[in-house]
């Protein structure tokens, strides 16, 4: 027997947490039709999100509600990550400045892409979206939930963020901000470290992480085993016309503290 479009919709109302982005692949995956989707519309029960998106008629939605949908409708392996996540841990509070829109981090895998409906839903937010193969396995312990209103989503625990920072530098994280928020990052796990240094892809993102973690003392440092570390051999630019780091051997700006010699 068909069930009655006000029964749906009641099953659909109780289903959809209040903030949450609901896509149309998902919507009839659960039975509901482009006619009955179509219809609530009409009936001013939903409102376009943007294309193949909706959200609750009357409702506020932001990015969060959008990342919810790409994770938990659409599949895709994205997460909040580098500066965003932190923030979201209480790492790093920093006043906007005033007529730049706040931003969030999100990093997926090289082969998937943003809907259009998300990239275009303005959210007040500038949306940085970065697919790239940071760790070579997925490293599912260094993920975390975080709620937001009626929801989850999955963002990078501290020790994931903080590499996806180092990664960022310099061109959309700056040094010494990137250094002011590892600054507060003293009780971050060893072995947590340990394993996505092993596997982290990037030389220049290791050697990174380490000279702020040694040079910060973090008391974490001491428990590495950097032998266990594959950071490379030869030198690595950082930062354009700074000086290199004897033991690091990557370039920092000059007013750095450890003994350099210009390169």
């Amino acid at each position: 027997m068909t069930e009655p479009k006000e029964t749906k919709l009641n099953r659909l109302f109780k289903s959809w947490p209040r903030g949450a982005v609901y896509t149309s692949a998902y919507m009839k995956k659960e039975g509901y039709d482009d006619s009955l989707i179509h219809y609530y519309q009409k009936q001013h029960w939903l409102e376009s999100a943007g294309r193949g998106a909706f959200k609750l008629h009357g409702d506020e939605t932001d990015w969060y509600g959008g990342v919810y949908a790409l994770q938990k409708q659409l599949g895709l392996h994205i997460h909040v990550g580098a500066k965003t996540s932190l923030t979201l841990q209480g790492y790093a509070h920093y006043v906007l400045v005033t007529g730049h829109l706040p931003r969030c981090h999100l990093f997926g895998i090289r082969d998937e892409h943003l809907p259009a409906w998300f990239r275009n839903g303005g959210w007040n937010t500038k949306i940085i979206y970065t697919p790239t193969k940071l760790f070579e396995k997925r490293c599912p312990e260094t993920f975390l939930d975080y709620n937001h209103r009626e929801f989850t989503i999955r963002i990078s625990c501290a020790e994931r963020a903080a590499m996806e920072m180092c990664y960022l530098v310099p061109k959309l994280h700056g040094f010494d901000e990137t250094e002011k928020i590892m600054e507060n990052l003293m009780a971050l796990r060893p072995d947590v470290v340990q394993e996505l240094l092993i596997h982290c892809h990037f030389i220049k993102v290791k050697r990174l992480f380490l000279y702020f973690a040694d040079k910060l003392e973090h008391p974490w440092f001491r428990d590495l085993d950097l032998s266990n570390i594959d950071l490379g051999a030869g030198e690595r630019q950082i930062i354009k016309g700074g000086v290199l780091d004897k033991k690091y051997r990557i370039t920092v700006p000059r007013s750095n503290e450890y003994e350099n010699f210009n390169i």
